[in-house]
């Protein structure tokens, strides 16, 4: 008897199956007020975005989970939010969800009305659903294992185990936010004596941050099917080196272009200029030697390059950019 054919899901729409449980945050608070709201409500599903509305409910923007958390209660939402929001429109099909997320590669996309009012969050947990069983191995696993999860041995572990999976892997972000807090601290007089220099740290950690994982994606990507020896991984680091330096430089002219214009400061401008130029070069560098090194040493590239190349790429990133800053500003 021949099997009947699978059933075809992608031509429903995406709202159908999005959550109505995400987190909304008023634009006209402080995170401190945000985060006491949200205590207070609770939440029912888990918390990817924070996404910004006004009054009448209609999307200003969206805070990653970081931001809301890393700065100062006292730090109006509005001035942390990304306005430029990717969504999906209310007549959205699954299909044109899984698009999104192979193109854009975010955790989550809020689906919209024509006013802009929410009406829904589709999260990556419906991208791995939705796509072929060769493709949600390959490229769910790539996305959460570059986050430091298992995701299929998630799924059937129990608490403990996974807790004992994961956490090992958030100490390399905790030991990476540390050592950068020392290392600011080290520079704490400059920055003292130059506050322009601190309101530029958040963008050039990101896009350092960004040339990674676009570096580190495509590493592993590389890797489905056969295993990768130095000689080929060195080959790579040849053609992908000068791609992150001219990232960094045409992302850091932008950057310096910008506070040129807005402090003055020409010593400022230069070191952010420079700095993420070779900040973005590091970047590539870690996401192709990490994922090599890590298997020489038996270890599973895909589960644990992503949190040591980020947390060394934030490392990096700040000490080039306070250390040419103590050089050409002072």
């Amino acid at each position: 008897m021949t099997p009947a054919p699978p059933i075809d899901h992608h031509a429903e729409k995406a709202l159908d199956h999005a959550r109505k449980d995400f987190v909304r945050v008023l634009a006209t608070v402080t995170i401190g007020e945000a985060l006491s709201r949200i205590q207070r409500q609770g939440a029912g599903g888990p918390i990817i975005y924070f996404y910004v509305v006004d009054e009448e409910g209609r999307l200003q923007g969206v805070i990653p989970t970081r931001r809301l958390l890393l700065n100062p209660p006292e730090t109006p939402v509005a001035d942390l939010m990304v306005r430029d929001v990717v969504t999906l429109p209310a007549t959205a099909t699954l299909l044109d969800a899984c698009e999104r997320f192979l193109e854009h590669r975010f955790l989550a996309f809020p689906i919209v009305d024509d006013q802009q009012r929410i009406l829904g969050v589709v999260d990556v947990g419906l991208y791995t659903h939705e796509i072929s069983d060769l493709v949600r191995r390959e490229e769910s696993d790539d996305i959460f294992q570059l986050i430091g999860v298992r995701l299929s041995e998630v799924q059937r572990a129990s608490l403990a185990m996974v807790l004992t999976r994961r956490f090992p892997w958030l100490l390399c972000n905790i030991a990476g936010g540390l050592a950068c807090a020392l290392l600011a601290g080290l520079f704490q007089a400059l920055l003292a004596q130059v506050v322009a220099l601190a309101l530029f740290i958040p963008v050039s950690l990101a896009v350092a941050e960004s040339v990674a994982i676009q570096t580190l994606t495509l590493a592993l990507q590389a890797r489905h099917g056969h295993r990768q020896a130095w000689r080929q991984a060195l080959a790579a680091l040849a053609r992908e080196v000068p791609v992150g330096l001219g990232l960094g430089a045409a992302c850091g002219l932008v950057v310096a272009s910008v506070a040129l214009g807005w402090q003055g400061m020409h010593g400022v401008a230069l070191s952010i200029l420079l700095s993420m130029s070779l900040a973005a070069a590091t970047a590539a560098v870690l996401g192709l030697l990490v994922p090599t090194l890590l298997h020489t040493l038996q270890r599973d590239p895909k589960v644990a390059s992503g949190p040591i190349v980020l947390a060394a790429t934030d490392l990096a990133t700040l000490f080039y950019y306070l250390g040419l800053a103590a050089w050409l500003v002072t």
